[in-house]
């Protein structure tokens, strides 16, 4: 329930900070939806946009075997797409894939999807995600940590909903991240493995447009019946988010020392 008890303060100072920072005529902005009852549940439905040339050319420390194996890649793509969904509730959301495979711009391929599924319980505080990764499929289950959220004054509009600008990072990768939630949709969800925010967040950017996550449309329905926790065989072995995350730290440090391309198996 610490959860919700931080959600729900951050909700209100937010409340305080936009009536204090807003001018009057502001709120001839806010569309007719916003007076009807608050989405609580429901799909999400996003595209995950990866534009691979911008992040090669952040790979300065690539060796020029790999720089010309990535050229003659990305000569015929510039962004791979993926559909991704967010099944939600106030208190549970499940991420996963939309469809079976990745479609690539400009290049007649399409791409198996690994497998990846990222539950988390905000009411029990706790994550349970499947993940394809580095040649095998590894089960993380560990209590929740939500990241530490710098939330500012900007608002534009995505998928019909006033959304509010929220930052934060992600040491592993050491990306920076920027969320978009709607806060007429208070829960704590959002795509990836980021959530804790006063409300949906509907569109994700990684490092400054690397990866773009947006919602395309949201179905508000009843989800009880099909949210629940991924099932695992129970004497699967599982391991600790610190676990994983060193997992995924010595990797990119391994690659990078030997000026290769550290994002070929694993999730950029």
């Amino acid at each position: 329930m610490r959860l919700f008890a931080q959600h729900i303060l951050l909700s209100c100072l937010l409340t305080l900070s936009a009536l204090a920072q807003t001018p009057p005529a502001a709120t001839t902005a806010v569309p007719p939806a916003a007076n009807a009852a608050p989405i609580t549940e429901g799909v999400v439905h996003y595209e995950r946009r990866a534009f691979w040339p911008k992040i090669y050319a952040r790979m300065t420390y690539l060796s020029q075997e790999q720089k010309d194996r990535i050229a003659n890649l990305t000569r015929n793509f510039t962004q791979q797409k993926i559909k991704m969904n967010l099944t939600f509730s106030g208190t549970q959301s499940l991420y996963t894939h939309g469809s079976e495979s990745a479609e690539y711009e400009d290049f007649d391929f399409k791409g198996r999807n690994e497998e990846l599924v990222f539950y988390r319980d905000f009411d029990k505080e706790r994550l349970l995600d499947i993940e394809e990764t580095l040649g095998k499929t590894y089960i993380v289950s560990d209590s929740l940590r939500l990241p530490s959220w710098k939330i500012g004054n900007q608002i534009r509009e995505i998928a019909g909903h006033l959304c509010m600008k929220a930052t934060t990072s992600d040491p592993i990768r050491s990306q920076s991240i920027t969320a978009w939630f709607a806060q007429d949709i208070p829960v704590p969800a959002g795509p990836e493995k980021y959530c804790g925010l006063p409300g949906l967040i509907l569109e994700l950017d990684i490092n400054d447009g690397d990866v773009i996550i947006e919602a395309m449309s949201i179905d508000a329905k009843p989800v009880a019946d099909v949210l629940k926790p991924p099932k695992v065989k129970a004497k699967t072995k599982r391991t600790t988010q610190a676990e994983f995350d060193k997992l995924l730290k010595n990797h990119i440090a391994e690659q990078m020392k030997e000026q290769q391309n550290p994002y070929w198996s694993i999730r950029y």
